[in-house]
Parts: structure tokens; C-alpha cells; sequence
């Protein structure tokens, strides 16, 4: 998620994502698997609350994040199972900075959260900004990965209760990207005076959207759900504002949270 910090982003600028990937005690593709995240997920989340202090206790998370460092993910057979790859990942990172006392509510804790702290992947390491900004979006192109990867705050995208599938992944980001849309508490539409009050999402990442719909509306009216609004969306001449973001925790926090590199 875009962290807001124009020093840290001239810093992260400077990291290297790792291209290629040297995994210690290697997993064959056919042995690996997101089942244990996605158990994980449908135990500790509900209605995209997450249960921190249940999942700091919980042994399926080192279990997965073990698995993520043992896997190389350019040996996955195809790029729905790449994607999907990258995705999960980034959610079970997200998770472990919090559990770890790491934290984006203020602008420091931002950059130690995002860019600050990272993660072991196919023996390699990345942090959470590049791989958003540098694998994520330039490697995929798809628009549906801002509603899929979670930064554990308030006015982020709900986290689902179940783990990407490669089975099911074009019904999963359109569902994760309707139900965005949709929330009222991060995307507002006031039909009478002709408003579209959005997630600070929208404008972050409008260049994106644009390039997939060819405006921020259209993208937005795909998934609107609600057919009067959809067409006054196409027909009228909308105002755009953003929501002020919210970097309040999404769940209850753990019990300690002493790390050093929290705010």
C-alpha cells in the first residue's frame, strides 16, 4: 500500500527486488501449497476483522511463512499461480509485521512497516513497498490487486476469510473489488449533488485504474452494484474527492507490541 512518505520512497527506490531466487532447503511446485494459509485465515478472520492475538499464538503462520522462503516462485507453472503466489504473500507479511510490533498508523511507522522490515521469500528477501510497487503492479498489470493485498489498516480492502486460489482467482479479485467498491465506509457516491467521495485507493493508484477502463469512473462503475447508480455514473458528470485514510489497526492488536521498530 502507498505509503505517503516522499523520503522513503526516493530510499526504497534504491533497494533491489530479487529477480531470481535461492531457496536453502527447496520445495518442488507440486509440494507446495496455500492450504495452511487458508486456514489460517478462516480461523483468525471474520467480516475482515483480524484476530491478531489468536493469530500470534497460532504455529500454521511460521509454518507458511517457512514454506514462502523454501519455494521459488518463478518455478510456479503459470502466471495465476505466480500472481496468487505474490498476493498471499504480501498478506501473510503484512500479518507478521504486526505481529513482530511493526505498525503504519504514523508516518515513521509507515516506513519502518513498508520499507523497513523485510521478509524471506525463495531464500531471498523483499519488503512489503517492492513488492507492491515493484513486482506486484508492474509484473501483473492487474487493477484487482489494490483490493486484494491487505496493509492491516482500517480503510484498507476487507482481508478475506480464505487464502487466493488459483482455481478461483478471477472470481476472487472481482468479488474482493465489488466488495470494496460497494463499502460505504470507503467509497461514497452523493447521486444529488454528483460526488464520488473514494478511497484515497483511487487517487494513489488512478493511473492504474484509467490505463484498465480508460477513467477512474469507468473503473469504478464496473463494479458498482447498484444499477441507478451505475448508469448515472455513466451518464452524469461526477465530482471526485478522496476519503482521509485511516491507518488504524483492523483487528484487535497482540497482546505486546514492544519491537523496537514500532512507532
Amino acid at each position: 500500500m502507498w505509503i505517503g512518505v516522499g523520503a522513503a520512497v526516493l530510499l526504497a527506490g534504491c533497494s533491489i527486488v530479487p529477480r531470481s531466487f535461492h531457496p536453502i532447503e527447496p520445495l518442488a511446485p507440486h509440494d507446495f501449497s496455500h492450504q495452511t494459509f487458508d486456514d489460517l485465515l478462516r480461523a483468525h478472520v471474520a467480516d475482515g476483522a483480524v484476530d491478531y492475538p489468536g493469530l500470534a499464538s497460532d504455529p500454521r503462520l511460521p509454518a507458511y511463512l517457512q514454506q514462502l522462503d523454501r519455494i521459488d516462485p518463478n518455478g510456479l507453472p503459470t502466471r495465476e499461480d505466480r500472481l496468487v503466489f505474490w498476493i498471499n504473500a504480501y498478506n501473510a507479511f503484512a500479518i507478521k509485521g504486526i505481529l513482530d510490533g511493526y505498525s503504519p498508523r504514523t508516518l515513521i511507522g509507515r516506513y519502518r512497516y513498508f520499507i523497513g522490515r523485510g521478509y524471506g521469500v525463495g531464500g531471498e528477501t523483499i519488503n512489503l513497498y517492492d513488492l507492491e510497487q515493484k513486482l506486484l503492479i508492474p509484473d501483473f498489470r492487474e487493477p484487482r490487486i489494490h483490493f486484494a493485498i491487505v496493509c492491516a489498516s482500517r480503510s484498507c480492502p476487507r482481508l478475506r476469510p480464505e487464502a487466493y486460489q488459483t482455481s478461483r482467482l478471477d472470481a476472487q479479485l472481482d468479488d474482493s473489488a465489488r466488495t470494496f467498491i460497494n463499502d460505504s465506509g470507503r467509497n461514497r457516491f452523493d447521486r444529488d449533488r454528483k460526488v464520488a467521495v473514494l478511497s484515497m485507493i483511487f487517487k494513489w493508484f488512478e493511473a492504474d485504474f484509467a490505463a484498465e477502463a480508460g477513467s477512474l469512473l469507468g473503473y469504478v462503475r464496473r463494479y458498482v452494484t447498484d444499477p441507478e447508480l451505475a448508469r448515472d455514473l455513466e451518464t452524469s458528470s461526477y465530482r471526485v474527492e478522496f476519503l482521509e485514510y485511516d491507518w488504524q489497526l483492523n483487528g484487535p492488536p497482540p497482546k505486546e507490541m514492544t519491537h523496537a521498530g514500532a512507532p
